[in-house]
């Protein structure tokens, strides 16, 4: 299989890529924004780019050939000036902006973009990373409106694209998963408050993903499923 993983220089996403390329017959092209990560194998192909940049995942699209799957795995929770807000008076609307702009447009313009890349695989799947957190039904805490709103965002657009893509790409599975808390930078500020167990490691949330995507079928399109394979209510 040939597979695209966006962000795979990021923890969940760095653990799928070198999960996926064990497999013998799959040839992986994974993306980085900045820094390459220094995992070399015959079967991965490390691509930079920025995945905000319409013009870039153009450029991608128009070169990388036919695919099977795509992962988006990009997200941001936090940075070194902002942290997931706790009330309202701790709005920042730049912030808010900014966590659309790189937890839910990307998905969009990937699905754009990559549609024609899908369109030859027999079993074309389309995955990103989302969150239960970004569930509505869900939400009993508050807070966090700037994460919460941008993976909500994010998991509508699963929905319209599954949708669109039954009548013009009938064979594609598209699915927003939740991996649990993993150990990443993502995760770091907030791990004391995980129950125990409950922590995993990115290879473990890698091949449960790996595990969905692979069993999932185009009936199944425009699921919200957690890594275990429970659906969760948008």
């Amino acid at each position: 299989m040939r597979i695209l993983v966006f962000g795979g220089s990021g923890g969940i996403g760095l653990a799928l890529v070198q999960r996926l390329a064990q497999q013998e017959h799959n040839h992986v092209v994974a993306t980085f924004h900045s820094h390459q990560p220094d995992v070399k194998s015959s079967n991965i192909e490390w691509q930079q780019l920025d995945v905000t940049s319409e013009s870039q995942l153009m450029s991608l699209s128009a070169t990388i050939g036919s695919i099977d799957w795509v992962i988006n795995c990009v997200g941001v929770l936090h940075d070194s000036s902002h942290q997931p807000e706790k009330n309202l008076k701790s709005i920042d609307a730049e912030w808010f902006l900014s966590s659309m702009a790189n937890n839910a447009l990307p998905t969009l313009l990937i699905a754009k973009h990559f549609s024609a890349n899908l369109k030859p695989s027999n079993s074309p799947k389309f995955a990103v990373i989302s969150a239960r957190v970004g569930s509505i039904a869900d939400n009993r805490l508050g807070g966090w409106y700037s994460y919460r709103s941008s993976k909500a965002a994010l998991n509508m657009l699963i929905k319209g694209i599954s949708v669109e893509w039954r009548r013009s790409l009938p064979k594609v599975c598209v699915l927003a998963l939740h991996p649990g808390t993993t150990d990443t930078h993502l995760s770091k500020p907030f791990q004391a408050n995980v129950p125990q167990g409950k922590l995993f490691s990115s290879e473990f949330v890698a091949e449960k993903l790996i595990k969905i995507i692979s069993s999932t079928t185009n009936d199944e399109s425009g699921s919200f499923l957690a890594y275990d394979g429970s659906p969760i209510p948008w």
